[in-house]
């Protein structure tokens, strides 16, 4: 039961406020990168380590990108993130941060550029970031986190809330037992999504099969590189 309905009636000028908060972070964002030109999100986990497979890949594929002209778009932290950052920065191309602070991770990392790390107190706010400014997102291997951000934006795709994109899972190791399961119980057993669903979500195992899909997507004359949607 609430035993102190004035102390929570009393809450109400507080969620006044934060609207103001959410509006500035929102102008912050959108201010700094209306102008960056056609970027590739790449997601993933803060854990994973220099040195490992999936931090040295992203190095790699990163670097590929800016490449092709993309810049690169990452939540700004350690792990695949800075390994996204680091690669554009090696190639000096676009380098985008979108920085959120957590309990269990550091702060942004050394190779986002000065003037695109981004701090965001809502992770719906920085969520809007990636979408609105990605040409296609990339889900390395991660965690809780990760998968929030992937199933957000194939959410969106499939509800015509954004422009379609490309998004493309990175390692059939790690995302290949969850695509499985979307079709076998997801698809087949409960009929809960259509079997084109299935499709925007493409599995890859290396970054020339990235670079394809993404030129492929955007040699058509139907797509064009653009924000994927206005508010």
């Amino acid at each position: 039961m609430i035993k102190n309905l004035k102390q929570w009636t009393g809450m109400k000028g507080e969620n006044s406020w934060t609207m103001f908060k959410v509006l500035a972070e929102f102008v912050d964002g959108f201010e700094r990168l209306n102008q960056i030109g056609p970027c590739v999100a790449i997601y993933g986990s803060a854990r994973t380590k220099p040195g490992q497979k999936y931090y040295e890949e992203t190095v790699d594929l990163a670097r590929a990108l800016v490449n092709e002209g993309f810049g690169i778009i990452s939540g700004g932290g350690p792990g695949i993130m800075e390994a996204a950052n680091k690669g554009a920065h090696l190639e000096e191309g676009i380098s985008v941060g979108l920085n959120i602070e957590l309990p269990f991770e550091q702060g942004g990392n050394e190779f986002v550029d000065k003037d695109k790390h981004i701090n965001h107190r809502y992770f719906f706010v920085r969520k809007v970031m990636f979408v609105k400014y990605s040409q296609a997102l990339i889900a390395m291997p991660g965690g809780f986190g990760t998968l929030d951000e992937l199933f957000e934006t194939i959410t969106l795709i499939q509800t015509n809330k954004i422009t379609k994109v490309p998004v493309i899972l990175y390692g059939s190791d790690y995302w290949k037992g969850l695509k499985d399961w979307i079709q076998n119980t997801m698809l087949d057993s409960f009929g809960n999504i259509s079997p084109e669903d299935l499709d925007l979500i493409p599995i890859v195992d290396d970054k020339a099969a990235v670079i394809k899909i993404i030129n492929d997507w955007y040699g058509t004359a139907e797509n064009r590189l653009e924000p994927n949607y206005n508010l």
